[in-house]
């Protein structure tokens, strides 16, 4: 079993995105793909408000972000993530307003289980959540 398929290109990758419903709900869009690095935005919803009073996003829809930038960020290279083995993040303050972007790093790529490392900034471009994945392949 291979642990690497084809590079696919951005049209392909956002195209595999958009499969699922709830990424499209979402509204997540890959708007960018480095030799490094893969940036994925998603515009602010209200329906992601999880407080009212601040105005802050749910913490599961950034931990949703991490997750989907990691598996992305593993799969771009040609590398195969299909599940979500282990996934921790971290949330480094409220994410009032939107558009989010994170961006995603691989830390290694393996025949059994991959990993990336992502983060979740801000319009202002500060640090709101990151988070590591390990991905099975």
């Amino acid at each position: 079993m291979s642990s690497r398929t084809e590079r696919p290109d951005l049209a392909e990758l956002r195209n595999k995105l958009h499969i699922a419903p709830f990424h499209r709900w979402l509204g997540l869009n890959i708007v960018d793909l480095t030799e490094r690095e893969l940036i994925i935005e998603m515009p602010w919803r209200d329906e992601i408000v999880s407080n009212p009073i601040i105005g802050a996003a749910h913490g599961g829809i950034l931990s949703t972000l991490i997750d989907l930038t990691g598996l992305y960020t593993v799969n771009a290279p040609g590398g195969i993530g299909r599940a979500t083995a282990d996934l921790c993040v971290d949330f480094h303050r409220p994410a009032t307003s939107g558009p989010l972007r994170a961006i995603g790093k691989v830390v290694k790529l393996g025949k059994q289980l991959s990993v990336a490392e992502a983060r979740i900034e801000g319009s202002d471009k500060r640090l709101l959540a990151s988070g590591r994945g390990a991905y099975v392949a």
